[in-house]
């Protein structure tokens, strides 16, 4: 069978990491990247692997292509510290690495939100790709939500990664505040546009997308929270972009 190696991006995860790592612990390889965690989380990821480095954090994008050149496998599976491999998986993984004519797999991935699954507003089956080739695909280097580019076939496989997003909502604006500020960063550099008005604008499409387009009315309580939360955080990247343009002026 192929090597493969699981890698992992860190920074204060020692909620999460243990477990994380348990999942993966099948793998050939583990490469831990760590942006210089002030908890245990270097500590727990000590038990598990001896392949761990620290990295400044330059966003997202450059983290992980870090930690993919510091992997020898044959094949990596990239996954965060907040996400579970289940025995299920693993085996489905197994089986997919042997076919030769494939670059890449997406994963379904089942998103839970403070502590319940949340099957419909977009976030099932959340397809990403998390398996591929070393050699056939890379990081890009988006600050946030950035993306893995395969040359070569792509797959999908059937059994979801598990994803513990957010585990109430004071983690979820405490993360959106770090994730607001890289978005408007990389939209300044790209010559993007802010402004309240585009704020607004993308904020009542966004929930109007998630709690109508994607039946997050099926979600109940949860479906309204999270397309009112994601709403309030479009129009927050807008305005923190708007922000940055009239510092740079200054």
């Amino acid at each position: 069978m192929p090597k493969l190696s699981a890698i992992i991006i860190t920074y204060n995860e020692e909620k999460n990491i243990e477990a994380c790592l348990k999942s993966v612990s099948w793998a050939d390889e583990i490469i831990v990247v760590d942006s210089f965690s002030t908890d245990k989380t270097l500590e727990i990821a000590a038990k598990f692997t001896d392949k761990i480095s620290q990295h400044p954090f330059y966003g997202y994008g450059k983290q992980k292509a870090f930690a993919l050149s510091k992997a020898s496998g044959e094949w990596i599976l990239s996954i965060d510290a907040d996400e579970r491999v289940t025995p299920a998986l693993k085996e489905e993984i197994e089986i997919a690495i042997s076919n030769s004519e494939i670059a890449g797999y997406y994963l379904p991935r089942k998103n839970f939100f403070c502590g319940r699954w949340i099957r419909h507003s977009g976030w099932y089956p959340n397809y990403q790709l998390r398996l591929f080739k070393r050699g056939k695909a890379r990081f890009d280097e988006r600050l946030v939500h950035e993306k893995v580019v395969v040359n070569g076939k792509i797959g999908y496989l059937k059994t979801p990664l598990i994803h513990y997003t957010y585990s109430s909502l004071t983690d979820f604006l405490k993360k959106m505040q770090k994730y607001v500020d890289l978005w408007a960063q990389e939209k300044k550099k790209a010559g993007k546009k802010g402004g309240i008005g585009r704020g607004f604008f993308h904020g009542f499409w966004t929930f109007f997308k998630m709690f109508f387009l994607q039946a997050g009315f099926l979600d109940g309580r949860y479906g309204l929270l999270l397309a009112s939360l994601y709403a309030a955080y479009t129009l927050a990247k807008y305005a923190r972009l708007e922000e940055l343009e009239k510092t740079s002026v200054e």
